[in-house]
């Protein structure tokens, strides 16, 4: 099954370094910066922007998984990391990773 036919899960574990490399080389884009998964989504301008963080925030709030989003007029930084593992990563960080790249390929116009 892959990532993005996941869905989040309670409690999760915090992942190891092998299993976060591992997960990582199905994302494209994604990179671990410190504890944080993140990537940046570059966006036309502002309309395409906010209509992908509305989809966002349906998706996230879906899963019960939030990420800390940094947002331009023309670009999304969206980083993941689970407050209940300590601040460390989790298959459900990679889940929603996933998950935003389809949002992102799917959004109008692309």
């Amino acid at each position: 099954m892959s990532l993005r036919d996941m869905h989040c899960s309670f409690s999760p574990a915090a992942l190891s370094a092998q299993d976060i490399a591992s997960l990582l080389a199905e994302l494209d884009g994604w990179t671990v910066n410190g504890e944080l998964l993140e990537r940046r989504f570059a966006l036309r301008d502002y309309h395409e922007t906010i209509a992908f963080v509305n989809a966002l925030a349906w998706m996230t709030h879906q899963q019960d998984h939030h990420p800390e989003l940094a947002v331009t007029y023309n670009s999304c930084t969206v980083s993941y990391s689970t407050h209940s593992a300590g601040g460390k990563l989790t298959n459900n960080d990679f889940i929603c990773a996933a998950k935003a790249d389809a949002l992102y390929a799917q959004r109008a116009g692309a």
